[in-house]
């Protein structure tokens, strides 16, 4: 018989929306209170400055409120962990959608806070399985909160790559959150159960192909810390960079993740 398929896992709702609200705020202040120099800082994502990842960070979170502006569609056609393949092909036009924004707002704090303003009030008003319109596809007002989360983590800690001193805090509940599902979607693409990932103190999962263990200490294991987890995850950091620097440890002949790393670029 085949294995039995995973549940997905479940996420709270309400801490969901109270982290995202907690991490907008945080990077709120943050650029509200950078200058221009600072603004035309490069960062590690190509051509963009911090003012357009500012910006960008922005348009990820108003799009939560723009989609509670419109229609809600039937059904939900998908999930968290559908989130990231899915939106891969909108990436050139999210990119230059970003640089527009950024060269045509003169001050970034005014729109953070109308921002701000309107995904609060919008969630207010919206219940957690309010269904909604993303590039993704329909999916709940819950799960899409959820890929807010990783949004939000990974670009704060870009924000805090490319600015010298800025050291944006991460909120707790946003980083488990993005770490858990950066986890589950590595096992959703490289199904299994011979290699064991943890990422303490927030995720463990199986993966890939091959003989399963079933008690004791697994024969293939991969550990490392959350936010070099999230940056393996995305791009930001070489597989065998994090060897080298023993940002992670694995053990075992199927414990090489490099073939499967980036999941999100």
């Amino acid at each position: 018989m085949p294995p039995a398929r995973k549940r997905p896992r479940a996420y709270d709702p309400a801490k969901t929306r109270k982290a995202v609200l907690a991490q907008f705020a945080t990077v709120r202040e943050g650029v509200t209170g950078l200058g221009a120099e600072r603004l035309a800082l490069p960062t590690r994502l190509g051509e963009w400055t911090v003012r357009d990842l500012a910006a960008h960070l922005s348009l990820a979170v108003e799009s939560v409120s723009r989609a509670l502006d419109r229609p809600a569609p039937a059904k939900a056609e998908c999930g968290p962990l559908d989130y990231g393949a899915a939106t891969a092909p909108f990436a050139d036009a999210i990119a230059e959608g970003s640089h527009a924004l950024a060269e045509a707002t003169a001050d970034l704090g005014a729109l953070y806070a109308e921002t701000e303003h309107r995904i609060t009030e919008r969630l207010a008003a919206a219940p957690h399985d309010r269904i909604i319109d993303t590039r993704a596809g329909a999916m709940s007002l819950a799960d899409y909160l959820v890929t807010r989360t990783v949004e939000l983590v990974v670009h704060t800690d870009d924000l805090n790559a490319a600015v010298p001193g800025l050291d944006l805090p991460l909120d707790r509940h946003a980083l488990a959150t993005c770490v858990r599902l950066l986890a589950d979607t590595l096992a959703a693409r490289a199904p299994g159960g011979s290699t064991e990932v943890r990422i303490p103190p927030y995720a463990v999962v199986q993966c890939v192909e091959g003989p399963r263990h079933t008690r004791g200490t697994p024969p293939n294991v991969v550990e490392t810390d959350p936010l070099t987890w999230v940056r393996l995850a995305t791009g930001r950091l070489e597989w065998a960079t994090a060897l080298d620097e023993a940002k992670v440890s694995a053990s075992g002949e199927r414990a090489d993740l490099s073939a499967l790393l980036p999941l999100l670029t």
